[in-house]
């Protein structure tokens, strides 16, 4: 089963995390749980009722249960498409991991079931002393990763598997998920699964925008 309070993170960026984040909230959904979404950090942000918002965290408040104020969701948005210490950087701001995980409990309070999306990969600095690895440490969230199924993610999924549990904390699965149609893609994931020291939670397979991540993550379980 998967944990009612998850971190959701990837091999990379542009890997599915948030479509397969929102599938998680429908899963927890299901199970008859309110549940919110976060995703504290984005960059790629768009001026929207004087703030700057993005599409990944709209799309975690839409399927959540619980109505938040936005800035309680995603606490820190940074206009350009870069990575989160330099966006931060540019728009002179510090990100705080104490400021992230005060939203994360005022969220928590509200809702039976979380599921924070981390930004990036595992590893994606946050500034100068902190990483994604240090915000999922300090939220004490069971990660779930998202592996892009590609040439080359056998050895981002296995490093990525090896830094979680370095971290100290517990990877609860992962999900393999497609992004084309990978010829090879039924080794690469048999051979995760041989290594990987957590369960396969749902195997996507290359889906259109509209259909819905769900059924795969179910029949997964």
């Amino acid at each position: 089963m998967i944990p009612n309070h998850v971190f959701v993170t990837g091999t990379d960026t542009e890997v599915g995390k948030t479509r397969i984040s929102v599938g998680l909230i429908r899963l927890l959904q299901q199970q008859g749980l309110k549940t919110a979404g976060m995703k504290p950090i984005a960059s790629g942000c768009e001026k929207r009722d004087g703030i700057w918002k993005n599409e990944d965290a709209l799309a975690m408040i839409e399927q959540s249960d619980v109505k938040l104020p936005y800035t309680m969701v995603n606490p820190y948005a940074f206009e350009p498409a870069i990575a989160p210490h330099i966006a931060a950087a540019k728009a002179e701001v510090n990100i705080c991991l104490n400021t992230i995980k005060k939203s994360y409990q005022q969220i928590d309070q509200q809702a039976d079931a979380v599921v924070v999306e981390g930004a990036g990969g595992w590893l994606v600095p946050l500034n100068d002393d902190f990483t994604m690895a240090d915000l999922a440490q300090k939220l004490d969230l069971p990660v779930v990763l998202v592996v892009a199924i590609k040439l080359g993610c056998i050895n981002h999924a296995l490093l990525s598997a090896q830094a979680i549990q370095q971290k100290g904390l517990k990877l609860a699965g992962w999900v393999a998920n497609h992004l084309s149609d990978e010829a090879e893609s039924e080794a690469i994931i048999e051979t995760l699964k041989q290594r990987i020291d957590a369960p396969c939670i749902g195997v996507v397979p290359y889906l259109t925008q509209q259909e819905s991540v769900l059924p795969y993550l179910q029949s997964n379980l």
